[in-house]
């Protein structure tokens, strides 16, 4: 039973005691993130994720096939989260004009929250929310923040626990090689 199976269908006490522990998970993966890479994903096939973001649109992974995707699950209360945060905008840019996009995957706050912390802290990419946590549960994520690569056919190429350094060279290789050239991305 993961974490975050646990958690299901317990008070309200308890699944804050949990979200602290998973806080605590990404946070000791964090103190070793500064010379980490991001790590070949070995799991299973992607997981759906059909959100809506803080403004109410609906947002479904398989429609940005033929884009790289980095899906980040984060929340506001999550210090690494947070830290990771403004690497995560430089990378964006870094690829702007290009087929990348950022989802970031709230974990479990409500709306209100999210738009609170959005206003002192205002992202460029999609925020996506994960009221009742059930995207954190098909993505069997267990500790915050955790990432994963979606390459442009919608697989899974590449995951990370915890704070990472967006802005490292490696990595903003490793994430360049996916994407698609453009002979490949222009459409007829």
């Amino acid at each position: 039973m993961t974490p975050v199976s646990a958690l299901k269908g317990l008070g309200a006490a308890t699944a804050i005691l949990g979200s602290v522990l998973l806080a605590l998970a990404g946070w000791t993966q964090s103190a070793h993130a500064r010379d980490a890479h991001l790590k070949p994903w070995t799991g299973e096939a992607t997981p759906e994720l059909k959100l809506k973001d803080v403004d109410g649109n609906a947002h479904d992974l398989r429609e940005y096939r033929g884009k790289v995707v980095l899906v980040n699950f984060w929340a506001t209360w999550c210090e690494p989260c947070r830290n990771e945060l403004p690497s995560i905008m430089q990378l964006r840019q870094h690829f702007a004009g290009k087929p990348f996009e950022v989802l970031a995957v709230d974990a479990g706050e409500g709306e209100a929250q999210v738009k609170k912390f959005l206003r002192t802290v205002p992202l460029s990419f999609p925020v996506l929310l994960d009221i009742d946590s059930t995207a954190m549960r098909d993505w069997k994520v267990r500790g915050l923040p955790v990432s994963f690569v979606v390459d442009a056919s919608g697989h899974i190429r590449y995951s990370f626990l915890g704070e990472l350094d967006w802005t490292d060279a490696r990595t903003a290789d490793e994430i360049g090689a996916l994407l698609p050239d453009k002979a490949q991305t222009a459409r007829p």
